[in-house]
């Protein structure tokens, strides 16, 4: 575990994607198990599209230990299910994946969570981008009618296949069309945002890239980030994850993030795909925040 003991270094919110085997209350402990102060977690499974309410002793479970592990309610960025396509061109996964997202939204408030991290859709060929932007903004503004409080938070895509949100235009041309802007953000994947073309290895590139977001988008609808080195090059629009300093992107980005201002108090989740390795991942970020 890290000698930071989770919830006491709340500049830098670090944590990993954590399982909820046994139950829902189990994330916020096995985060800690880890020497996290910060998670991501599926609020059901993620394969499918409907599950059963949550008991409400889980729930009582649930934020009796985010409380008492000294967890912050921005610390946790639940992720929505792999099914949900905003913009399906399928009427009936479209419908399906309107009302799934919905129930996560639902989920996430009877937690007390404050947020909901997605993949915006893909549009199939059967759309041009913009009418597909166009629909899951529309989307979004029905889902914020009919829920309560919690943030719709677009994550950025490697841009496989029909994906959108592989450029940040994408995402800034959703929020535009989204009326209730303290309802939306965004979350960059450093992996995705990578195999989008995106160049943040080297100090110069990551410079640019953030400098880029800000002019398109703005650090103020930044609600999380995804931790993944990459293993395809740069600019593949390959979604394949690497441990950090392991892959194509190196260890140069998440150094400099570590004491980059403008992500304090951010979830940082590692997605690295071998979690025995997250507490000596999250110990050596702990120590790249210590070179401020």
């Amino acid at each position: 575990m890290s000698d930071i003991p989770a919830g006491k270094s709340p500049n830098y919110l670090i944590g990993a994607h954590v399982s909820t085997a046994g139950g829902v209350d189990n994330a916020p402990k096995n985060a800690y198990r880890i020497g996290a102060n910060a998670f991501a977690l599926f609020l059901k499974n993620q394969r499918r599209w409907f599950d059963k309410p949550y008991p409400p002793k889980k729930v009582e479970a649930f934020k009796r230990n985010l409380n008492s592990l000294g967890f912050l309610i921005d610390s946790v960025l639940p992720h929505g299910g792999y099914l949900i396509n905003l913009c399906s061109p399928d009427p009936q996964k479209a419908e399906k994946s309107y009302l799934a997202l919905k129930d996560e939204i639902e989920r996430a408030h009877l937690l007390g969570l404050k947020y909901i991290n997605f993949h915006p859709g893909a549009h199939l060929g059967k759309y041009t981008e913009r009418e597909a932007l166009e629909i899951i903004a529309e989307r979004i503004n029905r889902l914020i009618e009919e829920t309560e409080q919690v943030v719709l938070v677009l994550e950025t895509t490697a841009g496989q296949g029909s994906n959108l949100g592989y450029r940040f235009e994408h995402l800034a041309q959703i929020i535009e069309l989204v009326e209730d802007k303290s309802r939306v953000g965004v979350c960059i994947d450093t992996c995705h945002i990578f195999a989008a073309g995106y160049d943040i290895s080297t100090e110069k590139g990551y410079f640019q890239v953030f400098q880029e977001f800000e002019e398109v988008v703005g650090f103020k609808y930044l609600k999380g980030v995804h931790l993944n080195d990459s293993k395809t090059p740069l600019g593949s629009r390959k979604d394949r994850h690497a441990p950090l300093g392991e892959g194509y992107i190196g260890l140069t980005p998440f150094r400099l993030m570590m004491v980059d201002n403008r992500f304090e108090g951010i979830p940082l989740i590692l997605e690295t795909p071998e979690p025995h390795r997250w507490p000596q991942e999250i110990k050596l970020l702990r120590e790249f925040s210590l070179l401020r």
